[in-house]
C-alpha cells in the first residue's frame, strides 16, 4: 500500500481480524479478557513518557498510543457485534462531552483564566451523574477498579464536598502520629491485626493529605520505588 494508513483503514483492519476469516486469537476476546491488555498498555505509555524524557524519542510513544487505541477500537468492535454501540458513537459521545463541558469555547460562556475552568467543569459533570442511573450513591461513581490509593484520595474528596469535612492537614498528621505511636508502644509484640489496623490508619491519614493538597499518590509513590532502585545501582 502506498502513503499511510488511515483511522478508515484501521476500522477494516481490526474489523477483518474479528471476523470468520480473521485471526482466532482476536476472535477468542471478549470486553472481559482484555482488561488486562487495556491496563498494561496503559502503564506502557507511561513508560513511554519516561523514554521520551531520557531520549527525546517520541517514537515509543507513538507505538504506544496505537497499542491504546487498539484497545479502544476492539473494544467497541466487540460492542459492535454485541449490538451495544459503535465506533461512531463513541467518537459522537466524546465530542458532545468536550462541546458541553467547554461552554467557554463552544458556547457563549466565558472565563477569567483557567483557574474558572476547573469549578466549571466539575458543575456540568455533577449535572451529567444525575442522568447516570448505574450510579448507586456520589462515592459508588469512583470505580473500584481504580489503584487503591487513588481511590481512597477521590473518596476522601468527595466525601468532603458531598457529606462532611475530612480531617485537615493538622488533624490527619495528629491522626498518623497516634497510629505510630500505637506501634511504638506495641513494639514487635503487635498483633497483625493490630498492625493492619494501624496501617490502614496510616495510609488513609496520608490519603486524607494527598486529598487537600491535590497530591497525586499513586505517582509519587512509583516515582519513588523508582529512586529507591536508582539508589541501589540499577
Amino acid at each position: 500500500m502506498e502513503g499511510k494508513y488511515t483511522y478508515e483503514d484501521f476500522l477494516d483492519i481490526v474489523a477483518k481480524l474479528r471476523s470468520e476469516e480473521g485471526c482466532p486469537w482476536d476472535r477468542a476476546q471478549t470486553h472481559e479478557s482484555l482488561r488486562p491488555c487495556m491496563l498494561e498498555e496503559t502503564y506502557e505509555f507511561f513508560a513511554s513518557l519516561r523514554i521520551l524524557k531520557e531520549t527525546g524519542s517520541g517514537e515509543n510513544m507513538c507505538e504506544e498510543l496505537g497499542d491504546m487505541l487498539l484497545q479502544v477500537v476492539m473494544q467497541s468492535r466487540i460492542a459492535e457485534e454485541e449490538g451495544l454501540f459503535t465506533m461512531e458513537d463513541v467518537v459522537h459521545e466524546i465530542s458532545r462531552k468536550m462541546i458541553r463541558r467547554h461552554p467557554h469555547v463552544f458556547g457563549n460562556e466565558t472565563v477569567a483564566g483557567a483557574g474558572e475552568v476547573p469549578g466549571n467543569w466539575e458543575e456540568i459533570k455533577r449535572k451529567e451523574k444525575e442522568e447516570k442511573t448505574w450510579i448507586a450513591t456520589p462515592l459508588r461513581e469512583i470505580p473500584e477498579e481504580q489503584p487503591a490509593l487513588t481511590r481512597a484520595s477521590k473518596v476522601l474528596k468527595k466525601i468532603n464536598k458531598v457529606y462532611e469535612p475530612i480531617p485537615d492537614y493538622e488533624k490527619s498528621l495528629e491522626e498518623i502520629k497516634a497510629c505510630v505511636l500505637r506501634m511504638e508502644a506495641k513494639g514487635e509484640q503487635i498483633s497483625r491485626e493490630e498492625l493492619h489496623r494501624e496501617l490502614a490508619g496510616i495510609l488513609m491519614g496520608v490519603s486524607a493529605i494527598a486529598a487537600e493538597k491535590s497530591v497525586y499518590t499513586e505517582q509519587l509513590l512509583i516515582d519513588t520505588v523508582e529512586e529507591v532502585i536508582r539508589s541501589h545501582g540499577e
